[in-house]
């Protein structure tokens, strides 16, 4: 990881950065599990997924959501911090031996007026499986210094 300042004036609309692949594993999903108390059979009983339209155990929502933001995090930027998603969406389902890659794709700028030192960045997360197709995708908002803010 490196450290490295970029205010909301350096990002660009439409820039976008991808991520390597992750498999998902079953000690992710029991992992989870033990943390968020979710034991949900639709995560746990292999016999009774069987039964189900999936016919074989997911991954909770909020796992890959966790894993999908976790991947984007290579950079530290001190002028910046998470400030929370919007628009989180579960498309499809995640397996026990998928591989996920995620994009991540600045979709738009603006000031907070809250903090005029600041603006708020929204950056698009998909999150795809490894036949291409979209299983996550979110909003995330970060809240980042400007450069030359206008006196208060």
């Amino acid at each position: 990881m490196k450290v490295v300042n970029i205010y909301v004036e350096d990002y660009e609309i439409g820039s976008a950065r991808e991520t390597m692949g992750r498999t998902i594993t079953e000690t992710d999903i029991v992992l989870h599990a033990g943390q968020t108390g979710d034991f949900f059979p639709h995560h746990m009983d292999a016999e009774w997924v069987q039964t189900q339209d999936f016919q074989r155990r997911i991954a909770h929502g909020t796992l890959v959501l966790s894993i999908a933001i976790g991947m984007t995090a290579d950079d530290i930027n001190p002028v910046s911090v998470s400030f929370g998603y919007d628009k989180v969406r579960f498309i499809k389902p995640v397996f026990i031996g998928d591989t996920l890659k995620i994009r991540a794709t600045i979709s738009e700028k603006r000031d907070y007026p809250k903090r005029p030192t600041h603006g708020q960045l929204i950056e698009t997360v998909e999150a795809f499986n490894q036949h291409g197709a979209v299983v996550l995708a979110c909003q995330h908002l970060y809240l980042v210094e400007k450069r030359f803010a206008a006196p208060t």
